[in-house]
């Protein structure tokens, strides 16, 4: 079997070349577009309206325009129930809720994000050349965003932290600091899967290159949901590589880590606090953690009260003072990196399950946590028809849903995790990630 995640070699055969990047056109776009700085607030339904959110809809207009030019039935029955699952919670929350007005962009949302963009993704893909296309650019993608945190960092030209303007958040600035280091932990995740699936060879000391790579960017965001997120997604692939090799590789890293962080000080003080904060989380939480452990109170409130069809989407803000406690702040501060003194208003739980378990009740829960576990029990059943896809597909997958324990839509980024649940679509449910 040819190795599905080989750095693409020069063939002579141009005219290939050209039709396989144009049909792939739309979606690198919308990769290449999340470079562009870009503004927005974490309002729990990711209305920002980017330029990397246009191209996601001209990504979907496309798709949908070679579907009717082929006449063809675009998508199988299992595909069409999986990725339309969520269609059912977001409508009857919509119609069920208090103002069903308010709710219509949030439908629009949440149907781009986890319907369209994904099925687009899906069709758009068509062989295992065509993912790996898609993830390599997914890695620079990680690849320039931690860069450019790096510097950032070394510069202190950064997002506020602890008073100093050293946060690495790449091109989304101090609003969306989860963006960043969203992006690298896919990029990483990815080149984890690669490097553990391929064979020994130049695709496997690229992919182990641009992981160490990533690896100062991702600390330097000090985003402890994100390293939370990464360990957990790579220890998986590592032990579906193999106990043995999971033992091998867990000594090597954390002997970068050391390397790292104690040798060359990469932000050692403060990446250690951060790192020990991680176990205080319950017994001595910071302003951040109350806040966050004070919504997600909130959030069971308001499912407790509407628990089959939740208070309606976008319904959080509107319920989030008359379900919360005093504990709750008025909002956080941002600044740095180019911006001003921000005080953000905390408008979602920052925990997607409670966020739909609120908004949108068990129903549209189960809708839609039920069309994802469906990827991800198929995605590794498959496993053995491919290492490096299956590796890669479910690494991604699997760091977008422990991630979503500690984060909801939200900010620039979030597009992009709709190009990833397209990617772990296109090999949990296509014949062509079976072959």
């Amino acid at each position: 079997m040819a190795t599905a995640l080989t750095v693409p070699a020069v063939t002579p055969d141009v005219r290939d070349l050209l039709r396989r990047a144009g049909v792939l056109s739309p979606v690198l776009a919308v990769l290449a577009l999340l470079l562009v700085p870009g503004g927005g607030s974490r309002d729990g339904t990711g209305g920002t309206g980017t330029v990397a959110d246009a191209a996601s809809g001209l990504l979907v207009l496309v798709c949908l325009v070679r579907v009717v030019r082929g006449g063809h039935r675009p998508l199988t029955r299992t595909a069409a129930v999986v990725l339309g699952l969520p269609v059912l919670g977001v409508c009857l929350a919509s119609v069920t809720s208090a103002d069903p007005a308010a709710s219509l962009p949030g439908v629009a949302r949440y149907l781009q994000l986890f319907v369209l963009v994904p099925a687009a993704v899906l069709l758009t893909v068509r062989d295992r050349r065509d993912f790996a296309v898609v993830v390599w650019a997914l890695v620079g993608l990680a690849l320039l965003q931690g860069a450019v945190g790096v510097v950032q960092y070394l510069t202190g030209t950064g997002a506020s932290y602890q008073g100093e303007d050293i946060r690495a958040v790449g091109t989304f600035g101090p609003v969306d600091v989860m963006g960043m280091a969203t992006v690298v932990s896919y990029g990483l995740v990815a080149v984890t899967g690669i490097a553990l699936g391929s064979r020994a060879g130049r695709t496997r000391t690229a992919a182990l290159c641009c992981g160490a790579l990533l690896v100062v960017p991702l600390v330097l965001s000090f985003s402890r949901g994100a390293w939370i997120a990464t360990v957990l997604a790579c220890g998986a692939q590592l032990l579906l590589s193999g106990p043995a090799r999971a033992v091998r590789v867990a000594l090597a890293a954390g002997a970068l880590g050391v390397v790292l962080v104690g040798g060359l000080g990469i932000g050692s003080a403060m990446v250690e606090e951060r790192a020990a904060s991680i176990t205080r989380v319950a017994d001595a939480p910071d302003q951040s953690v109350t806040d966050r452990y004070t919504m997600w109170a909130a959030a069971g409130r308001m499912w407790r009260a509407e628990p089959v069809t939740g208070v309606g989407l976008k319904g959080f803000p509107a319920y989030r003072d008359s379900n919360a406690s005093i504990a709750l702040s008025s909002g956080s501060d941002t600044a740095g990196a180019g911006a001003g003194y921000v005080r953000q208003p905390l408008l979602s739980p920052h925990n997607m399950y409670l966020l739909v378990l609120s908004e949108q009740g068990l129903l549209g829960l189960l809708a839609l946590t039920g069309g994802w576990l469906v990827l991800l029990v198929r995605g590794l059943r498959r496993r053995r028809s491919g290492a490096e896809c299956a590796l890669v597909a479910t690494g991604l997958l699997a760091w977008q849903l422990v991630d979503f324990a500690y984060a909801d839509i939200g900010g620039p980024s979030t597009v992009l995790m709709s190009v990833v649940l397209g990617l772990a679509a296109w090999w949990a449910l296509t014949e062509a990630g079976s072959a």
